[in-house]
C-alpha cells in the first residue's frame, strides 16, 4: 500500500492548533528560538526554546501568543496512522495521558539533539517518496520519534512498574472515555461494572497508571468536550446540559463553575 502523505503534515508554526483542518490530528512541536505563551485547557503555558510539547486534542487549544523570534518545528500526524505505529508497552498509555495534563517538557541537553534529529528524520524520509517502501519506513521513523517521547517522559516524570493487565485494563477504560460514554454516565461505578471490577480497583489502577484517580480522567474528558462545545454560540447552556444528560441546567453550571472556575456565560464571553 502506498504512503499517504497526507497523514503527515510539516510545518514551521503553531496556527494549525486552532484551524479545523487539522482537528483530527496530533501535534508535535520543538521550539527553536524564542517563546510562546499558549492557553491549553484554560491554563497559560509557555512553550520556550528547547522544550517539546505534543498536542493530542487541539481543541484543548484557545489561544497562541508567540513572542518576538519565536520559531518552532511542527508536525502534524493524522489520528489514524499514528494509531497504526504506535508502540504497543505498557508505557504507553501512562505517556499518552500525561499529555492531557502537561503538554510540554523541559528537555536536557542530549535530549535537545535527539528531538532536533528525529524532526528532521520525519522531515527527510517524509520527502523520499520514491522509497518503495514507504509507508512502513515512515511507521518505523515515527515509531522511533514514540520511543524517544515516552523516554524524556520517563526521565522527567519516572516509570512505575506497570504490568500487562493493569495497562490493558486502563487502555479499555480510556477508550469509554473516547468513545463518549462520559456523556450519558460520569459515575465511576458504571465504568467499573462495565470493565467487570470493583469502583475501588479501577481508581487504585488508575492511580498506579498515569497518577491521577479513575474520577479525574472521567471529568477531565467531559471538561474537555463542555469546553469545546461552549466555543459554539449556536448551542444554548441548556443544550448542552441536555448532551450531557445534566439532571438540570443548574447543577450543568455548578459543574462548569467547579472545573473551569467560572460559570458557562462567563466562560463563553
Amino acid at each position: 500500500m502506498d504512503f499517504d502523505t497526507s497523514n503527515i503534515i510539516i510545518e514551521n508554526d503553531l496556527n494549525g492548533l486552532l484551524e479545523e483542518r487539522l482537528a483530527n490530528y496530533v501535534g508535535h512541536f520543538y521550539c527553536t528560538e524564542g517563546s510562546c505563551v499558549i492557553k491549553f485547557n484554560e491554563k497559560e503555558l509557555v512553550f520556550s526554546q528547547g522544550d517539546c510539547m505534543i498536542i493530542t486534542v487541539p481543541s484543548m487549544v484557545s489561544r497562541i501568543e508567540p513572542g518576538e523570534g519565536f520559531k518552532t518545528k511542527a508536525i502534524y500526524t493524522s489520528i489514524p496512522f499514528l494509531e497504526s505505529c504506535a508502540p504497543r508497552n505498557n508505557y504507553a498509555i501512562k505517556g499518552t495521558l500525561l499529555l492531557y495534563v502537561d503538554p510540554i517538557w523541559h528537555l536536557n541537553e542530549s535530549e535537545k539533539k535527539i528531538c532536533q534529529h528525529n524532526f528532521q528524520q520525519v522531515e527527510e524520509r517524509l520527502a523520499d517518496t520514491d522509497h518503495a517502501f514507504h509507508r512502513d519506513l515512515m511507521m518505523s521513523v515515527v515509531q522511533t520519534f514514540f520511543l524517544d517521547f515516552y523516554n524524556f517522559q520517563v526521565r522527567i516524570y519516572g516509570n512505575n512498574d506497570i504490568k500487562e493487565q493493569q495497562s490493558s485494563l486502563m487502555m479499555r477504560f480510556i477508550d469509554m472515555l473516547r468513545n463518549g460514554e462520559y456523556r450519558e454516565h460520569r459515575e465511576l461505578s458504571y465504568f467499573a461494572d462495565k470493565l467487570c471490577v470493583t469502583p475501588k480497583y479501577l481508581s487504585e489502577v488508575s492511580k498506579k497508571t498515569s497518577g491521577f484517580s479513575a474520577n479525574y480522567w472521567i471529568n477531565r474528558f467531559t471538561i474537555i468536550e463542555i469546553n469545546r462545545l461552549l466555543k459554539n454560540r449556536s448551542l444554548s447552556f441548556v443544550e448542552i446540559s441536555e448532551m450531557f444528560n445534566f439532571s438540570s441546567p443548574a447543577y450543568f453550571s455548578r459543574y462548569v463553575q467547579n472545573y473551569l472556575g467560572e460559570s458557562p456565560s462567563a466562560h463563553r464571553q
